[in-house]
């Protein structure tokens, strides 16, 4: 705790401020095989903001100190690193925005929902108890709508034979339910043409990091096991 006490005295010290190309230079001496994002002042004297895939850090204007932690700002008590990531969070996800036609809609188990008049897309794992969660509470009670499941097992890689045993299962929807709702495992070995490497590969492009991740007609996307009223909202809105 006193280093680190210490640590930011430094910080706030300090004279004129350093130069960002200097110190990114610096970064990359001292990290060769480190993917700069990005390198910027903070609002503290001295003390500069550095992204390293996806990952924030602060260091001191000499590259003296790194500091790896969550900054506070005590007056408010605001989390302001954790603002931060989720600022480039979003900024990563615009950037691999898609529209929802243009998802591999060929490489999803398509279930249908009373007319099936709305869309929406959902990344799952068999493992995931969250997965198990959605299904139950919320997919149970959905009308007019048409799902598409793209199979993403990255919990465990028990998932992935799993996985493509479902898809190659004579009905893939039932071999669904029976394992997530039963834990019965599909009688298919999973050794037929699968997409679920080429999913899970896509779904890594696309920044999917959890399951459940579910994508909708307008593009936007939502993680996490959505309630009915959740889930409903988010259909309407992007009609």
């Amino acid at each position: 705790m006193f280093k680190y006490i210490a640590v930011f005295l430094i910080f706030f010290v300090g004279g004129a401020s350093a130069d960002q190309e200097s110190l990114e230079k610096k970064i990359s001496e001292r990290f060769p095989t480190a993917s700069i994002d990005s390198v910027m002042e903070t609002d503290i004297v001295g003390f500069y903001e550095i992204v390293i895939g996806g990952s924030i850090y602060y260091v001191d204007e000499d590259f003296t100190y790194l500091f790896d932690g969550n900054l506070i700002e005590l007056s408010s008590m605001r989390n302001l690193t954790s603002e931060r990531t989720s600022e480039i969070e979003m900024a990563q996800l615009e950037e691999v925005a898609m529209p929802f036609d243009e998802l591999p809609l060929d490489m999803a188990i398509k279930r249908v929902y009373g007319s099936g008049e709305r869309k929406f897309a959902y990344f799952a794992d068999p493992n995931c108890g969250y997965c198990r969660k959605f299904d139950e509470e919320t997919l149970g009670n959905i009308s007019d709508a048409t799902l598409y499941l793209f199979l993403y097992p990255v919990i465990t890689e028990r998932s992935i034979p799993i996985s493509k045993s479902i898809w190659c299962s004579s009905d893939p929807v039932v071999a669904w339910d029976n394992f997530i709702f039963e834990g019965i495992s599909p009688e298919a070995d999973g050794s037929c043409d699968n997409p679920v490497d080429q999913i899970v590969e896509f779904g890594n492009k696309m920044l999917v990091r959890a399951t459940p991740t579910l994508f909708f007609n307008d593009g936007t996307r939502a993680s996490g096991a959505l309630s009915l009223e959740q889930l409903e909202s988010r259909l309407v809105a992007a009609e």
